[in-house]
């Protein structure tokens, strides 16, 4: 493909005619480029026809045979000139062009901050291959599907940590979440209430709109200082919604497998009441998610309530090339006008 400078000289090069040229163009009008192979059939049939429709001379010749000379061809010449002009004209007329379209995309973003419960528990294996790994993946896939929100990350067991400050850097955050594992916190339990508080001093100053924390826990709040309700209503004072989600089944759900190969169980029971409280407070919602396909179900049903507006502004820089062709056209009338002259015709008895 020609690379287009500011010469004026650049429309002599031969590289205009190039495939990859002719190919790079967008046609304004395309259909006229269709006429091209018409034109030479056109000439063609003109051609036969003055052949057939010559008067032919009564005149004694000398018998011999007349020798073939390739200067004969010369006198399609000016034919082939005046062809490639109109099929050039026709190329110009089809309105060459190149087009620099840029896409700017806007939005307000909103800060979201996952809060996440990596205790004990959360090693169950109701949910493949267990309940913390299935919410990290699904909490990496809601991440990968946000545009220009701030989103961090609280990790909780007996005590509550921030993993990742609000932030726009998803692979560091998608780093962060992969890094989370079981014994990250010494302290086992789950507390929930100190780690709504970590979210909330995440947000509490942030200018944004709209503020989110999403609680992902399998169990009861049983350790920390601060009662889960009371965060809630510190939340919902802060203007911070609250979604809660209940992973896990209850009943008698595996845990590992022993040394024989049995898998053992441990019997199991959320508590939806506490959760359904805090997510009410909280202006928000509570979810229950027995499975991976649940869990995702859920995050798709949380993008879409906390949806981002984006707004997309296109410009588009349109540089037309028919005069170079047009040029090229113009420069081969001349020529088919000099080369009628040298034939020894004019070019006005056509």
């Amino acid at each position: 493909m020609l690379k287009i400078s500011d010469d004026m000289w650049d429309w002599l090069s031969l590289e205009w005619f190039s495939y990859g040229t002719l190919r790079s163009f967008d046609w304004v009008y395309p259909l006229v480029l269709y006429a091209l192979p018409v034109i030479p059939l056109l000439f063609l049939i003109k051609g036969l026809l003055r052949l057939k429709s010559r008067n032919k001379l009564d005149i004694a010749m000398f018998e011999g045979k007349v020798k073939w000379q390739w200067t004969s061809l010369l006198r399609f010449v000016p034919d082939v000139v005046y062809i490639l002009f109109v099929m050039l004209v026709l190329v110009a007329l089809a309105r060459p062009q190149r087009i620099n379209e840029q896409v700017e995309q806007t939005a307000e973003g909103i800060d979201i901050v996952l809060v996440l419960d990596v205790s004990g528990s959360m090693e169950l294996q109701d949910i493949q291959p267990n309940r913390l790994e299935a919410a990290k993946e699904v909490a990496i896939n809601f991440i990968d599907g946000r545009v220009e929100d701030r989103i961090g990350v609280v990790v909780f067991a007996g005590d509550a940590y921030s993993l990742a400050p609000l932030t726009t850097d998803y692979q560091l955050l998608r780093e962060s979440i992969g890094s989370i594992e079981f014994g990250m916190i010494p302290n086992d339990g789950t507390a929930i209430g100190s780690a709504l508080a970590v979210a909330i001093n995440r947000m509490r100053d942030s200018p944004a709109k709209t503020k989110v924390a999403i609680l992902i826990s399998d169990g009861e709040n049983t350790a920390g200082s601060l009662d889960p309700k009371m965060a809630a209503r510190l939340a919902f004072g802060h203007q911070i919604k609250i979604y809660t989600i209940g992973i896990g089944k209850d009943g008698l759900v595996p845990h590992d497998v022993d040394a024989t190969g049995k898998t053992l169980l441990v019997e199991t029971q959320l508590d939806e009441k506490s959760l359904r409280e805090i997510a009410s407070t909280g202006e928000g919602r509570f979810f229950r998610a027995d499975s991976r396909e649940g869990l995702q179900d859920v995050f798709k049903a949380i993008d879409q309530y906390e949806k981002t507006e984006v707004t997309e502004k296109r410009f588009r820089d349109a540089r037309d090339y028919y005069q170079v062709y047009l040029k090229w056209a113009l420069l081969l009338l001349v020529a088919w006008m000099l080369l009628k002259n040298t034939f020894i015709t004019n070019v006005l008895e056509d």
